[in-house]
């Protein structure tokens, strides 16, 4: 992180020498529109968010040296390196995992390697998603496995007051049990002692837990609703999207297992059904476990493939100077990651999002400046700076779902992805700036961006992409829609794409800072004053 330090303090102290040079009087200007409550301090702040921070920042995001930023890959790293040493040159406090600024995100995609999950029984073959089930994400890696041997084990529980293992070695034994727990002819649990049943029904992996404990190699379940957990399993089973989280990992957890219907374990029990059923039956009615050994010729595949991309947010925090409103807090966000490398070429991602993350990044010295300064902001600012949007918006996905404040208290999220460029439309004129989502949940939101716009920025403001029928959907397509999404009022400012959009060719030289300077500003007032007003906003308009 210190190797970055320097370029950062560069930049930041000459946004703080040109705030020293401000006319004292610009910071009581109160502003015209009846919208604007709370901005009359905020032109000194706005004025050191400049074309010569962004362009030294992005200058070192859009580097070779950082290979395009991809999520998980060294230049993801780097990058978040260089946004932490510049939150840690502003003083800002770390908020993030071990006492740093970054949020780790983990998504996982777990799934059967070209469908080799096999099961043989006394040499006829059954079907995966038919006659049987088996998760990836709760089985180790196995080439193949075989035995001559099944033990039924009652329910698998190893509890103090029922135990299946009970005076039993199993160790790399398959055994075949039921799915819930023994229950008496008055519907008693024979674990709890009332109607009530206990974790042991509830959640089956803690069987495949305790069977690893023990030494078991393989847990068959009898699951009786066998299609119904087929219709479940088949939404997952065959999807290839990544979920949250780390997977499973299986491995020294779980004893490899799978679900079978009831059709599976008779060809399991075999001629000695009638002892099956006897024996059963007997642990209901005595609560006392019991087991037997069924001659069983039983082999299996479970080969699986894992995907996993790691990545981190990174987080910039404002603590608010108000005591009554310091809870809320006003997200800024952009994306920092990009496609990295193709071969030897290197997807620089200057304008996509280098652009945003430069912004947020003069937005987050600016609202610093302010607080040292006394000036506010009266509720918290943070400023995040995502990954993993490229793979399909997993680091906002990530916050929302493990959000570092309330969601309740999460009073609008500003979104900047892409504001370095013109496009087609708008060769020639860059004074404008594509606005989407202000006016889906909150309608002041709108009023406030347009009223800091008119007041301040002097842009056109473009509402093209903000329509529902917007064959784009671009509405749907950056980080402010997982804030959106949960009921936060959200704000996506947006420039276009163009020729060199997601190509090798989207590099510094070509961003137009001086547009950036105006829409950074732009967006420093429109954050500012909902950061700063004595209402929040209200969400006053139904999602969708």
């Amino acid at each position: 992180m210190k190797k970055y330090l320097l370029a950062t303090a560069l930049s930041v102290s000459t946004s703080f020498v040109l705030l020293a040079q401000m006319s004292p009087e610009l910071a009581t200007t109160p502003p015209d529109h009846p919208m604007l409550t709370a901005t009359a301090n905020a032109a000194p702040y706005a004025a050191t968010i400049t074309a010569e921070d962004m362009r030294s920042y992005l200058t070192v995001l859009a580097s070779d040296e950082f290979e395009g930023r991809e999520t998980g890959q060294e230049g993801q790293r780097k990058a978040a390196d260089f946004i932490a040493s510049h939150f840690e040159r502003l003083g800002l406090p770390t908020i993030g995992e071990g006492g740093t600024y970054f949020q780790n995100i983990a998504f996982t995609a777990e799934s059967w390697d070209n469908g080799q999950i096999e099961l043989t029984i006394n040499g006829e073959s059954y079907r995966h998603l038919s006659d049987f089930v088996s998760f990836p994400s709760a089985n180790s890696n196995r080439e193949r496995f075989a035995t001559s041997q099944v033990v039924f084990l009652g329910y698998g529980i190893d509890d103090p007051k029922y135990s299946d293992y009970a005076g039993r070695d199993l160790s790399g034994k398959t055994i075949l049990i039921y799915m819930d727990e023994p229950v008496d002819k008055a519907g008693n649990s024979w674990l709890t002692g009332t109607p009530e049943l206990s974790p042991w029904s509830t959640d089956w992996r803690k069987k495949l837990e305790v069977a690893h404990q023990h030494g078991v190699a393989t847990v068959l379940l009898i699951d009786a609703d066998i299609k119904k957990t087929v219709g479940e399993a088949r939404k997952t089973l065959l999807s290839s999207e990544m979920r949250m989280g780390e997977g499973g990992n299986p491995e020294g957890r779980y004893a490899n297992n799978m679900f079978i219907s009831s059709t599976l374990a008779k060809a399991i029990v075999g001629k000695k059904m009638k002892k099956f059923v006897k024996l059963r039956d007997g642990i209901k009615e005595s609560g006392k476990p019991a087991h037997v050994d069924f001659p069983c010729r039983l082999s299996m595949v479970q080969k699986k493939n894992k995907r996993q991309l790691t990545g981190s947010n990174v987080l910039g925090y404002i603590e608010g100077s108000d005591p009554r409103l310091k809870d809320e807090v006003v997200v800024v966000s952009a994306h920092y990651d990009h496609l990295g490398k193709r071969g030897p070429a290197i997807y620089h991602g200057a304008d996509d999002n280098g652009s945003g993350s430069s912004t947020v990044m003069d937005i987050a010295q600016a609202f610093a400046q302010a607080k040292k300064d006394g000036q506010g902001p009266r509720r918290s600012v943070l400023c995040l700076l995502v990954s993993g949007e490229e793979k399909g918006l997993l680091g906002s996905e990530y916050y929302s779902e493990h959000p570092l404040f309330p969601l309740e208290k999460t009073v609008a999220n500003v979104n900047v992805d892409m504001i370095g460029r013109t496009d087609p439309k708008h060769e020639g004129n860059p004074n404008y700036i594509y606005v989407i989502g202000s006016n889906r949940l909150s309608t002041e939101l709108h009023d406030i961006n347009e009223a800091a716009n008119a007041e301040y920025a002097h842009l056109d403001l473009d509402y093209t992409f903000n329509a529902k029928n917007d064959p784009n959907r671009f509405y749907y397509r950056s980080d402010h829609y997982n804030f959106a999404k949960k009921g936060i009022p959200s704000i996506f400012y947006f420039s276009g794409t163009h020729k060199d959009y997601h190509l090798p060719s989207d590099t510094v030289d070509k961003i137009m800072f001086d547009k950036m300077e105006k829409i950074g500003r732009l967006i420093f007032y429109t954050t500012w004053e909902l950061a700063n007003r004595e209402d929040r906003i209200r969400v006053n308009v139904k999602g969708d």
